[in-house]
């Protein structure tokens, strides 16, 4: 059987490295394809597209997805996929750059020296004169806590501690694969009040939903260890804006370094702002582009779901004639129902396997013969099936 063409509309411009993974043989990509099969993103807004019938899935160079109509694709039963861990090292970077900017006043004396007459014959004794403004203090001994030990959030500690800095970490939801790979020596908090009252910095690293929304609160100064930096690489948002104007009015919150400028706080003498540059290397660029192409790949080419957003991930081994993959909204008896049909149809199941997320679940079906389009239809036709696919 020959393999099928799929055509791949980029929305952004996509690391040559990762789009040179897609065979040409069996890959179109087109920036202007109203139809096509697959999309990959960075960060163009998708949530007034329309959702074109024959998409199968988006693949978001990243791991935010908060430019995708996510909702709205998983009703259609489009998978969305990202690339958790891809950028980790970057933003890790940023993170303890902006703590050495914000203990050793960097910006600041940066831009003492930008101001200073070259041609000034006093030059070398301003310099030694102003220095003193900038006496700053170092991170060993320093208490840094950071919330969600995800594969950012772990690299953070661990770099961290391994500059002498003492390591609060406090995430309830924390993976097993995460806690391998953290270091032993950081300290797990009961609550986030604990870690904000004794910690000298704070690094945030979950996403933006309702639950992370306005995390660090006006309440949580109260609790706050006094002169603490916020370091926020995660989402706007996460940190409350009233809390944070509050904060650094009174002094509980000494700096605040972010990766999400706001008009509010644009030239505030305590806060470092930078222009999203969590992911911005060339490294991580290419990192996210091999990562959401090789997934984007397995989909398509066998339904395999590795890192989505909206449908349960699932991995099996070929096994048959034919592959049927189905999504659909998580009700009671959808397997059962399922298996019926194909044994009306006279159908053997070499193997099937089932799981959910959620609202929605994805099965793999594996057939030892072709299926007919009779099959097909008398699947889409049960209530809950939001997409159908044979491969």
């Amino acid at each position: 059987m020959n393999a099928p063409t799929f055509t791949v509309r980029t929305l952004n411009p996509i690391s040559p490295n990762g789009l040179s993974r897609l065979p040409e043989a069996h890959y179109r990509l087109d920036d202007s394809a109203t139809d096509p099969d697959a999309i990959l993103v960075r960060s163009a807004k998708m949530h007034e597209m329309p959702v074109n019938p024959r998409l199968l899935a988006v693949a978001r160079a990243g791991a935010g997805t908060n430019n995708i109509p996510i909702d709205e694709l998983s009703q259609h039963g489009v998978v969305v996929f990202n690339a958790p861990g891809a950028n980790a090292n970057a933003v890790k970077e940023l993170v303890i750059a902006g703590m050495l900017m914000s203990v050793r006043n960097l910006a600041e004396a940066n831009s003492f020296v930008g101001q200073l007459d070259r041609n000034d014959a006093e030059l070398d004794r301003k310099v030694e004169g102003g220095k003193k403004k900038f006496v700053g203090s170092e991170l060993v001994g320093r208490t840094l806590g950071v919330v969600g030990l995800g594969a950012i959030g772990v690299k953070v500690a661990n770099a961290a501690k391994a500059l002498g800095m003492r390591v609060l970490g406090f995430d309830p939801h924390m993976t097993i694969e995460g806690a391998w790979q953290l270091s032993s020596d950081v300290d797990k908090a009961g609550s986030l009040n604990e870690l904000y009252a004794q910690s000298d910095f704070v690094s945030f690293h979950v996403p933006l939903n309702p639950a992370t929304k306005g995390l660090y609160a006006p309440a949580s100064l109260a609790v706050a260890k006094p002169g603490q930096v916020l370091l926020n690489f995660a989402r706007d948002g996460i940190i409350d804006h009233e809390a944070l104007t509050q904060g650094l009015d009174q002094g509980t919150i000494s700096r605040y370094i972010t990766d999400f400028p706001s008009a509010a706080l644009i030239g505030h003498p305590k806060v470092l702002s930078f222009p999203h540059l969590g992911a911005s290397t060339h490294e991580a660029e290419e990192n996210c582009a091999v990562m959401v192409v090789d997934q984007l790949r397995e989909f398509l080419e066998h339904g395999n779901v590795i890192n989505s957003v909206n449908f349960p991930n699932m991995r099996l081994a070929r096994e048959g004639h034919q592959r049927i993959c189905v999504a659909n909204r998580n009700k009671p008896n959808m397997i059962g129902q399922l298996s019926h049909v194909f044994g009306e149809s006279d159908v053997n199941i070499t193997q099937m396997h089932n799981a959910s997320r959620g609202e929605y679940a994805y099965n793999i079906v594996d057939v030892d013969a072709p299926v007919g389009t009779d099959l097909i239809d008398a699947l889409r036709a049960i209530d809950g099936i939001l997409s159908v696919r044979v491969i």
